[in-house]
């Protein structure tokens, strides 16, 4: 049964699939669905909550996207080939090892690696949500039946700024004065 309670930053870890450089330009309004995973990767170093990059076959689909890579000094991320990234030990152990509860995925394409994922995600009990302006496919109706099937299986399809909001809870505090400039 999906938690319908606001995110609390605690608890959360963001999985940043496949956003990658010969990749993006296929999907479909491909400038909005990285402006908003520049957004929530930048507002979840601010509030702390921790990101797992990976990367699809990165000697075809290139590097993570360098508008990414260049917000996280030590950039790392867990290269797979499987579309489900739970089939690669490493993720596996990355997100065992953070203890969370819920995951929250952006990135490429929304009805193969985010969706297989966030599928394995949910079997395995953990609550998701897939932030719906920041994951593309390279046609819309692709998106679309990706997030339907997520949503079917229990997953809670939100938003970038959604998150934000939800992750500070506050008006009143210097998280929201810190993440402010990414919802303007």
């Amino acid at each position: 049964m999906p938690n319908y309670a606001p995110l609390t930053k605690s608890g959360c870890v963001l999985v940043v699939v496949d956003i990658q450089e010969k990749l993006l330009p296929a999907i479909h309004e491909f400038q909005k669905v990285l402006d908003r995973s520049v957004r929530i990767v930048k507002g979840a170093q601010i509030l702390g909550v921790p990101t797992i990059f990976t990367q699809q076959y990165s000697k075809g689909l290139g590097e993570t996207h360098a508008d990414l890579r260049r917000l996280v000094p030590e950039f790392a991320f867990v290269e797979k080939t499987q579309f489900n990234a739970f089939c690669v030990p490493e993720f596996d152990e990355k997100i065992g090892a953070l203890k969370t509860e819920t995951l929250i995925f952006i990135g490429t394409e929304a009805h193969i690696c985010v969706c297989q994922t966030a599928l394995e995600a949910l079997h395995r009990g953990y609550d998701v949500h897939v932030l719906a302006d920041a994951v593309g496919s390279r046609t819309t109706a692709n998106k679309e039946i990706g997030l339907a099937r997520i949503r079917q299986a229990g997953g809670i399809i939100s938003a970038t700024e959604l998150a934000l909001y939800e992750w500070v809870g506050s008006a009143d505090s210097e998280e929201f004065k810190a993440i402010l400039p990414l919802v303007k």
